[in-house]
This record gives C-alpha cells, sequence and structure tokens, in this order.
C-alpha cells in the first residue's frame, strides 16, 4: 500500500483536490496538536492556505502532486523557521531553501511543516529540543527515537505519509524503528547537502521516512541526483524506482555476528528470527559474517561527531550567526559565553566540549586521528562482506524497543549506546533502511540491511519483499 501513490492518483483522477489534501493535512495537525504530540514546530493556517493555493494551481503534475512532507527544521525552508529545535535560532528564516525542498515542491508536495528534533540533531530521542520533547504516537511515556523523531512520529501518526530527517549516526533508522514506520539513510552524497544545516560535514545525509517502502522509494527519486551547489554530491543521475521483489532468490544475506550478541533483547531477537525465516522462505541464501571493528563503533563515532560538531557550531557566536546575549557587554569573550551559553542547551554544549578536547594541541593524535584510523577499518570491514558474496547486511535497526522518557537523560553513554547497530554505515558512508519487523508487547521492532555504495535501488525492491512477508504489527513473542 502506497500511501503518496494514492494522495497522486487520487488527485490525477479528480477525486479529491489538492487544496482538499492540504486542508486535510491541517486538520490532521490540529489535532495531533491538540493531543499534545509536539511533533510539528511551524505551520500555520496562512502558510497552508498559500500552500493550497500553490499546489491547485500546479493542478496534478509532478511526481509527487500534492503530496504533503514534514520536514525536519534542521533543512532550509523558505516560508517557515528553521531553528535546528534551539533558542539561539529562534525564529531564523533561511534566505534560500535546501535543494532537496526545492525538488520535492518542483515535483508537487508541499512542506506540511517544521518537525521537531533533538537541538541540532544531537540526541537519541529527541528530548533534547529546546521547545519540549516529542511524544511517541502510540505510548506518549516513550520516546519516538531521535535526532528526527518528529518527522517519524508525524508520518506514524498519519498526519503526512512521508517526511524528511537527516541522519548522522542513525537519526531516522533508529526513530523508524521505534515508532514502526520504514526509514531510510541514503549513500553519502547520494542526496545534496545543500541546505541542511551542518553537524558531522562528513556524515549528515538528509533521509527519509514513510509509511511504505514505496513511499520512501518514490521520495529519493525526487531529492537524489547530482546538485552543483553540494561539492560532496556524487555525479549521478537521481536514483531510480525499481518494481518490488517478490522473492529473493539469488539474494545472499549477511548476518553480522556483532550484531547478535547473546544479550540482544528477547523482543528484537525475535522479530529479527522472523526476518531471517521469512528471508529464506523467499529463497534468499544467509550467510554468517564477522564485521571485526564493530565494536568500536559507538566510541569512534562518538569522537568523529563531537569533533564536526564542535567546528560547525563554531560560527553560532551571536556575531555571525545566532541570537546575541549578554545585554551591554562589550568584552568580546563575555558576548561568546553569553550567547552560547544560553542559546545552546545541555546535550549541544556536551559535544562542543568533547569535540574541542578531542581535537585540541596534545590530545588530537590520541583520539581524533585514532578515530579516523579505525574509521578505515570499518568501512573495510563492511567492503570486505560485500566483496565476500554478500549482497546486503541483516540486522536488527535497536538493541531494544522504545525506551522510556526520561530513561537516559542522566547517562549520556547508555543514550549513546542506542546507536550502536545504526552508526556503522553512517561512518562507512553506506546506505541502509529499517523496515518494522513486528511488535513486542505493542512496541515496534525494526530490521535493517545495509548495502554497498549507492545500491539503493536493488535495496529498496529487496526491503519491498520482506514488507510484503512480514506482518509489522504481529506480536513476535506472542
Amino acid at each position: 500500500m502506497s500511501a503518496v501513490k494514492n494522495i497522486v492518483d487520487a488527485v490525477r483522477t479528480g477525486r479529491v483536490t489538492a487544496k482538499r489534501v492540504v486542508e486535510r493535512t491541517e486538520e490532521l495537525l490540529r489535532t495531533t496538536a491538540a493531543k499534545g504530540l509536539n511533533a510539528a514546530l511551524e505551520w500555520s493556517p496562512e502558510y497552508l492556505g498559500r500552500e493550497a493555493s500553490r499546489v491547485a494551481s500546479r493542478g496534478s503534475r509532478g511526481a509527487l502532486a500534492a503530496v504533503p512532507v514534514a520536514v525536519k527544521d534542521n533543512i532550509a525552508t523558505l516560508d517557515l523557521p528553521t531553528t535546528c529545535a534551539s533558542r539561539i535560532l529562534d525564529g531564523y528564516i533561511s534566505p534560500f531553501e535546501a535543494t532537496a525542498v526545492k525538488r520535492l515542491r518542483d515535483a508537487g508536495a508541499f512542506a506540511a511543516c517544521k518537525a521537531n528534533m533533538d537541538e541540532f540533531a544531537m540526541g537519541s530521542s529527541t528530548e533534547y529540543s529546546a521547545f519540549g520533547r516529542v511524544l511517541h504516537p502510540e505510548f506518549p511515556d516513550r520516546v519516538p527515537g531521535g535526532s528526527s523523531g518528529g518527522s517519524a512520529a508525524l508520518v506514524a501518526a498519519g498526519v503526512v505519509p512521508v517526511a524528511l530527517g537527516s541522519e548522522t549516526g542513525g537519526s531516522v533508522r533508529q526513530p523508524a524503528s521505534f515508532c514502526g514506520v520504514v526509514g531510510l539513510k541514503p549513500t553519502y552524497g547520494r542526496v545534496s547537502r545543500h541546505g541542511l544545516v551542518s553537524f558531522g560535514s562528513s556524515l549528515d545525509c538528509i533521509s527519509i521516512f514513510g509509511q511504505s517502502v514505496d513511499d520512501t522509494a518514490r521520495v529519493l527519486h525526487v531529492i537524489s541526483g547530482h546538485d552543483p551547489l553540494d561539492a560532496t554530491s556524487a555525479d549521478l543521475p537521481p536514483a531510480e524506482i525499481r518494481a518490488p521483489r517478490t522473492d529473493l532468490k539469488g539474494i545472499t544475506l549477511g548476518l553480522p555476528d556483532e550484531y547478535f550478541p547473546a544479550d540482544l533483547h528477547p523482543g528484537v531477537k525475535a522479530a529479527l528470527d522472523g526476518a531471517i525465516a521469512a528471508a529464506q522462505v523467499l529463497g534468499a541464501t544467509i550467510k554468517r559474517v564477522s564485521l571485526t571493528h564493530a565494536k568500536y563503533t559507538v566510541p569512534t563515532y562518538y569522537i568523529v561527531n563531537p569533533a564536526e560538531a564542535a567546528a560547525n557550531l563554531a560560527r553560532y557566536d551571536g556575531v555571525r550567526y545566532g541570537k546575541r546575549d549578554g545585554g551591554s557587554q562589550v568584552d568580546l569573550r563575555g558576548l561568546y559565553r553569553a550567547s552560547r551559553g544560553t542559546g545552546f542547551g545541555p546535550e549541544v554544549r556536551r559535544r562542543i566540549l568533547v569535540g574541542t578536547y578531542v581535537l585540541s594541541a596534545g590530545y588530537a593524535d590520541a583520539y581524533y586521528h585514532q578515530a579516523m584510523k579505525m574509521r578505515t577499518l570499518i568501512h573495510r570491514d563492511f567492503t570486505d562482506a560485500f566483496d565476500g558474496g554478500v549482497d546486503f547486511l541483516l540486522t536488527p535497526t535497536t538493541p531494544t524497543p522504545a525506551f522510556k522518557a526520561g530513561e537516559k537523560t542522566d547517562d549520556p553513554v547508555t543514550m549513546y549506546l542506542a546507536d550502536i547497530f545504526v552508526a556503522g554505515a553512517s561512518l562507512a558512508g553506506l546506505p541502509a533502511i529499517s523496515i518494522p519487523a513486528g511488535r513486542d508487547e505493542g512496541l515496534p521492532i525494526g530490521m535493517q540491511l545495509i548495502g554497498p555504495a549507492m545500491s539503493e535501488p536493488a535495496m529498496l525492491a529487496v526491503s519491498a519483499a520482506f514488507e510484503s512477508a512480514l506482518d509489522a504489527r504481529k506480536e513476535v513473542r506472542g
């Protein structure tokens, strides 16, 4: 079932008007706001009224005619603020829009709202937003994951069929797993980063949430392709849309030993056992593999990530960028301290401090340079697996289902370990997708496929086979 296709077909056949799609989206945004989901930060009836006129004037033209899309609040838009869920950018309106947003609009879609997120995309639970945490759409006492929790929650709640998020180290796949939707991180360079507020420049990827694999594939086709405004953009055409596979004959799936520890959560283990059994029924070959350096993924990521964050966020000083604080303060250092101290939240400050430390004289060799060497070895592990005859790696997306709000905020290391199965593909720049695989006591659980660089079309076709074979609502430990 493709929600995107249903909307486009309905508009093209005249069964519904584009204006009515916008009006219905506004109704859903009002409903979720009234419920306190806190997933949408920026939207207004006046803005949506203008969008209704714009999409109505286009009629049924475009591959995404009248499709509503939630846009994570670190992706630049012209008509809505881009705050990165931070006080330091409160009310900021970008003078340009992200290439991905422009391509969506050119295809007939419209940005329904800006989605809440962990501040500057730093977090795994969307509890670090300056504008309040996002509630899980089904279990309000749980987190929706992060940092793209607002985008995931809006798709899971049915407000929009698709949403843009961003991935630095799992920020789409992890919330997709927690919320029971599809989450795709493309290959680094597949989708333009122009207009994505920089966090970790060698890691950041604009990524996609969808209610289905088909929804996700249609959006990827529209937003991918070379962009001269992004020096890291791959010189390739848009990702093609392939017919979904009905079987997995001829496909070899690798199961990394390191992603299936003995103490894996029993619900996650049951869901993955079901996915593996389904793959075998569909004709796939299963092969055990080892990613030798996987145990170093989290420490490597949490050195590279803060280092790049510290460098990128240095520009928010109250002079060049960001809100100025300090009143009549004329001392420049005092101005910096006041502006950054009040403008940034605790997690952002923590990562800036860590990043500054690992890049500092006398420590860079011991930490940052060693982490970059380990990053190369982690990438080599994936390459060796694919060169050894594996088409895709099949793993859990997360070590547990969605955890309770407040459960990990006092222990950053425990919070960071929520990224243990997703950060590796980000360090290696590889495409990866999370697909709903079942539920444990009602809580969604995702399975992950990781593929070679630029393998998204084939990976999405394989994902569709899993989507058809697995009952995403089934209790895996029935």
